[in-house]
């Protein structure tokens, strides 16, 4: 019996912020590569997602949400988006059903199309959210999407709730090429852990700060020590062993903003260094120490080099 054709590619999620893109590639991975949050342009940069299985291998980029972008950080999120739709093999576009009775493209959505018009690569049309869209609007919103532009394939699915995700990336691996596995069947993701535990910092701080401060916040890594991480003899397995030292800055752009953060009596930095330090623990499977401490980088957001101090470029 002839073996099966083994395909191999990368495909790119791109869509406005807030659709679930982040959601859907930790679901196709099964890890939690990617932080995610009801607050928008919380994906910063660009994150890499490998899915192996017997029949092919995806390389997923998770993306920035593309938006109308003002300020240096925002033009840098849009471009590192685009960029990468030029990059792979095959778009993902995600939406997100519309508010509204009648549905409609809208003008982020129809904005990024005509990106994907020039680009010219296979685009799908995956419709996020469906577990909150009434079964007979789905039909309609297909419909007026495929006359925007000139879909491969589309997919409806739930990224929060698995459904046709795995349909999603079968449907995906048909459309790539045939070919080797690009990566180490081991590889998730890209990220190294010092990066994921800035993020998962940053998350923290997405979670519990009011709205004008996450947009103004970065997380700088600055010691990650791990000279005590070697697990004791006799350590059972599944327990946390060892221990990890991290010391990390949370930047901010203005003093009134540093305030909000460490919070009466410092309980909101407490708050967010308890919470990260679990999440921490669990994606290292060591005992964390976590120092945070919060700095002041004015206007960091708008300016190239402050862009490039704190891990944008």
């Amino acid at each position: 019996m002839a073996s099966k054709t083994y395909r191999s590619g990368f495909a790119a999620l791109i869509g406005r912020p807030n659709v679930g893109k982040s959601t859907l590639l930790n679901e196709l991975t099964g890890e939690k590569i990617a932080i995610v949050s009801p607050k928008p342009q919380t994906t910063r940069n660009r994150i890499l997602g490998v899915v192996t299985r017997p029949e092919g291998q995806v390389a997923f980029i998770d993306t920035p949400g593309i938006h109308q972008a003002k300020g240096e950080l925002n033009r840098y999120m849009v471009e590192t988006a685009l960029q990468a739709a030029e990059e792979v093999d095959l778009v993902l576009f995600v939406i997100e059903p519309p508010g509204g009775e009648k549905p409609e493209v809208g003008p982020g959505n129809r904005m990024i199309l005509e990106r994907l018009q020039r680009i010219r690569k296979p685009t799908f049309l995956v419709i996020n959210k469906i577990d909150s869209l009434p079964k007979a609007k789905l039909l309609p919103l297909i419909e007026l999407f495929r006359n925007e532009f000139p879909f491969a394939e589309v997919v409806p699915i739930s990224a929060r709730e698995g459904d046709g995700v795995d349909r999603l990336f079968q449907v995906v691996l048909q459309h790539l090429p045939e070919g080797e596995k690009i990566f180490d069947e081991e590889m998730l993701t890209d990220q190294q852990e010092r990066t994921l535990v800035s993020e998962y910092i940053r998350e923290q701080v997405l979670r519990h700060c009011r709205q004008e401060i996450p947009y103004s916040a970065a997380v700088l890594v600055e010691v990650f020590d791990e000279s005590e991480r070697e697990p004791l003899p006799g350590t059972p397995e599944g327990q946390l062993a060892g221990l990890i030292r991290i010391a990390a800055s949370i930047y901010v752009e203005r003093d009134s903003q540093k305030a909000i953060i460490i919070g009466k009596q410092g309980q909101m930095l407490k708050t967010i260094g308890t919470d990260a330090r679990k999440a921490i623990q669990r994606l290292l499977g060591a005992h964390v120490y976590l120092s945070l401490r919060v700095r002041v980088e004015p206007r960091w957001s708008e300016r190239r080099e402050g862009l490039k101090k704190l891990g944008y470029e």
